[in-house]
Order: structure tokens, then C-alpha cells, then sequence
């Protein structure tokens, strides 16, 4: 292969017209823009783009559809989980109730004994 510096100058010019003449004629030899190619793939693109929306909208709806079902369960959920802690509160109350009752009816059986065995005594 053959260095530059023993390449003239009228040879490099010449290679560099080349070169850009070869450029020029690829450029010129693709289809314009009312060539039916470039137009039928330009709509095919468009086609795509137009299709690729639509889902990403679908895809949209359905996250936001998902996202209110959840919120919708969550909120189910707490309110079932809100009413069962009422009821267990609730029944607490009442087992509280149920135990102070036992044990003011132990204290007055205690008392009445007490006042049995004095009245026993004197």
C-alpha cells in the first residue's frame, strides 16, 4: 500500500472528487419525498405511532382502573378491620362488665359471711 506522502497532490484531489461525486450520486439515487415507497412507509409509520398511543393510553386506563380497585379493597379492608376492633372493644367492654359483676358478687358474698359469722358470735 502506498503512503501519502508519495501520493501528489493532483492524485488526492482527484481521489477527493471521486469521493464526493460517489456521495452525490448515492444521495441523488434515493426515492424523493413523493416517491410511493417513502410515502407508503411513512403512513405505515405513522400507523405504528398512532397504534403504539392507543395502547399506552389502554395501558394507562387500565393502571388507573387498577389503582382505584385497590383503593377500593383497601378501604373495604379497613372498614371490616375498623368494625371488628368496635366488636372486640365491645365484647371487652362487656367481659369488664361481666368480671366486675362476678366481683362484686364475690365481695358481697365475702360481706354477708362476715356478717354471718358476727351475727353467729354474738
Amino acid at each position: 500500500m502506498r503512503s501519502i506522502k508519495e501520493q501528489s497532490l493532483s492524485e488526492r484531489l482527484e481521489r477527493a472528487a471521486k469521493a464526493r461525486q460517489a456521495i452525490i450520486e448515492k444521495f441523488k439515487a434515493q426515492p424523493g419525498a413523493n416517491d410511493p415507497e417513502v410515502i407508503k412507509r411513512r403512513e405505515e409509520q405513522v400507523a405504528v405511532a398512532e397504534a403504539r398511543k392507543m395502547r399506552e393510553a389502554e395501558k394507562a386506563e387500565r393502571k388507573a382502573r387498577e389503582a382505584a380497585e385497590k383503593a377500593a379493597l383497601e378501604a373495604k379492608e379497613k372498614a371490616e378491620r375498623e368494625a371488628a376492633e368496635r366488636r372486640a372493644a365491645i365484647e371487652r367492654v362487656i367481659r369488664g362488665e361481666a368480671e366486675a359483676d362476678q366481683k362484686k358478687a364475690a365481695r358481697d358474698a365475702r360481706y354477708a359471711a362476715r356478717k354471718a359469722r358476727k351475727a353467729a358470735k354474738s
